[in-house]
C-alpha cells in the first residue's frame, strides 16, 4: 500500500508541475498577445495617404548591414600667439558590419568593428536614429583617435601622426517633415514605410553640434599643447524629395536642410592662451542626404544611404570646416 500510495502522489505532484507549467505558459502567451496588439495598433496608426505610403505586410524585418564613415577638419586662425594657424586633419575610414532586426516598426540591431578588434583601428563610434512619419531624429557620438595630416604655425609646417590629436564631436539634428501624409523619411531609411509613389516636403530643422579637438604638447615634434572647442546650435529648413519609380521597384531620395547657428561658443587654446571665435554672420551646418532603395520583391529589398553633416563658420580670424560622412549598404528580408 505504501509502493501505491507512493506511486500515486508522484504521478499527482507530476500533474500539477505539468498544469503550473502550462498556465506559465499561457500567461507569458497573453502578455506577448497584449504587447503584440499595442505594437499592431502603433503599427498601423494612420495619418497618411495610403494612395502615396504604406506600411509593409510582413511583422518582422532583418537586415543586414555594411557600414562606413569618416572626418576632415580644415581650422585656420590668424594672429594667436602672433602667429598663424593651420590645421588639415582627417581621419581614418570606419568600417563595420551590423545585424538588425524590427518588428512592427520596434528594432534594435549589432555591429560588428573587425579592425577595432585587431587594433587597427581604436575610434568609438555611436549612432542613434528615431524616425516617424512626421519626425526624424539623428544622434550620434565619435570619439577618435586616428587623426592625422597637418598642422601649421606661419610657413612651418609639422606632420601629425594618428594619436597625436584626439577628437570628440556630438552631434543632433531633428527634423519636422511637413507634407507626411504623401512623403516619408523613413521609407528611404528606415524601410519601415513604403513610398508608393513620387512626393517631396518642405523641412524644419533643429542642429547642435559640440565636442573638442586637443593636441599634447610634444617637444621632440614640435607640436603646442592645444584645444579647439566646439559648440554650435543651428536651426533651419529645407526640402526632400522621394522619386519613386512607376513599377515601384526603385525609390530616389535627396534632402538639404541648411541650419543657421544662432549660438556659438568656439574657441581656440594654445598653450593656455585662450581665443574666443564670436561669431560672425551666416555660420552653417548643412544636413545633405541621399539614398537609394531597390525592391527585388515584396519581401526582399537592398537600399543604399548617404549623410553629410557639414559645418562651416568664420568668425574674427578664425576660420573651422567639419565635415563628418556616414554611408550604408543594406539588404533586408521581410517575414
Amino acid at each position: 500500500m505504501r509502493r501505491l500510495a507512493t506511486i500515486v502522489f508522484v504521478i499527482v505532484i507530476c500533474q500539477l508541475s505539468i498544469i503550473n507549467s502550462v498556465n506559465a505558459q499561457s500567461k507569458w502567451a497573453e502578455r506577448f498577445d497584449r504587447f503584440d496588439s499595442l505594437l499592431a495598433k502603433r503599427y498601423a496608426k494612420g495619418g497618411y495617404d495610403t494612395a502615396y505610403i504604406s506600411r509593409p505586410e510582413q511583422k518582422l524585418t532583418l537586415k543586414l548591414r555594411i557600414n562606413g564613415g569618416g572626418n576632415t577638419i580644415e581650422v585656420k586662425s590668424d594672429n594667436l600667439n602672433g602667429m598663424r594657424q593651420e590645421a588639415n586633419f582627417s581621419t581614418a575610414m570606419r568600417m563595420t558590419m551590423s545585424i538588425g532586426a524590427s518588428y512592427r516598426g520596434l528594432g534594435v540591431s549589432l555591429g560588428l568593428n573587425p579592425a577595432k578588434w585587431s587594433g587597427k583601428n581604436k575610434d568609438f563610434a555611436l549612432n542613434l536614429r528615431y524616425y516617424t512619419s512626421f519626425l526624424s531624429v539623428d544622434a550620434s557620438y565619435q570619439d577618435s583617435k586616428t587623426l592625422h595630416g597637418e598642422l601649421g604655425s606661419g610657413e612651418s609646417k609639422m606632420h601629425i601622426d594618428a594619436g597625436d590629436v584626439r577628437l570628440k564631436t556630438f552631434l543632433l539634428s531633428a527634423y519636422y517633415t511637413f507634407n507626411y501624409r504623401k512623403f516619408s523619411m523613413p521609407a528611404a531609411f528606415m524601410q519601415s514605410y513604403i513610398q508608393k509613389r513620387s512626393a517631396g516636403s518642405w523641412l524644419a530643422g533643429i542642429s547642435y553640434e559640440g565636442g573638442s579637438l586637443k593636441t599634447d604638447r610634444n617637444e621632440e615634434k614640435g607640436i603646442p599643447q592645444s584645444r579647439t572647442y566646439i559648440g554650435n546650435f543651428a536651426i533651419g529648413g529645407g526640402y526632400a524629395h522621394n522619386f519613386v519609380t512607376n513599377n515601384q521597384k526603385w525609390l530616389f531620395h535627396f534632402s538639404l536642410i541648411p541650419n543657421v547657428i544662432i549660438v556659438n561658443r568656439n574657441n581656440i587654446t594654445v598653450e593656455d592662451e585662450r581665443k574666443y571665435m564670436g561669431y560672425k554672420f551666416p555660420e552653417m551646418i548643412f544636413v545633405n542626404r541621399f539614398a537609394v532603395v531597390y525592391n527585388i520583391n515584396k519581401r526582399n529589398f537592398i537600399s543604399m544611404t548617404t549623410h553629410f553633416n557639414i559645418t562651416a563658420y568664420h568668425a574674427s580670424e578664425t576660420k573651422i570646416v567639419n565635415n563628418r560622412w556616414n554611408a550604408h549598404i543594406c539588404y533586408g528580408w521581410r517575414m
